[in-house]
């Protein structure tokens, strides 16, 4: 497998954002988290939270199927940028300097990659022989 199709990769980034949604349910949830079969039954919240990551395991598997593990793992950290924002959005978390700082790297990080997939693969040159006197 030499290249890995961008359908796959849009897979797993869905999937990202899909998982993101996962935390958000999640989070959300366990405000009003009690060990109970009735209360864990009614947490929607919660619920909705483990449906999610369900299906975002789903979507993965999907792109995983014909893509290179190395170029689509990476592109998982995108969720994380979505977990980011719907932190802000949804639970007034403040996003801080050195979280934009992660943000910029796990981009940078992803393209790289992207980058490499594009790239052919890299062969060792033989070094020159030398001889010996």
């Amino acid at each position: 497998m030499n290249s890995t199709p961008l359908a796959s990769m849009l897979w797993v980034l869905v999937g990202g954002i899909v998982g993101s949604l996962g935390a958000v349910g999640l989070k959300a949830g366990a405000g009003r988290l009690k060990f109970t079969i009735g209360a864990l039954l009614s947490n929607w919240q919660l619920i909705g939270g483990v449906i999610a990551y369900l299906a975002s395991s789903v979507l993965f598997v999907k792109g995983m199927k014909q893509g290179q593990l190395s170029v689509l793992y990476p592109l998982v950290a995108v969720g994380q940028i979505w977990t980011l924002l719907w932190g802000r959005i949804l639970f007034k978390e403040k996003i801080t300097q050195n979280k934009l700082i992660a943000v910029a790297l796990i981009l940078v990080g992803v393209g790289l990659i992207g980058y490499g997939n594009s790239q052919s693969e890299v062969t060792a040159v033989p070094a020159p022989a030398t001889t010996v006197r």
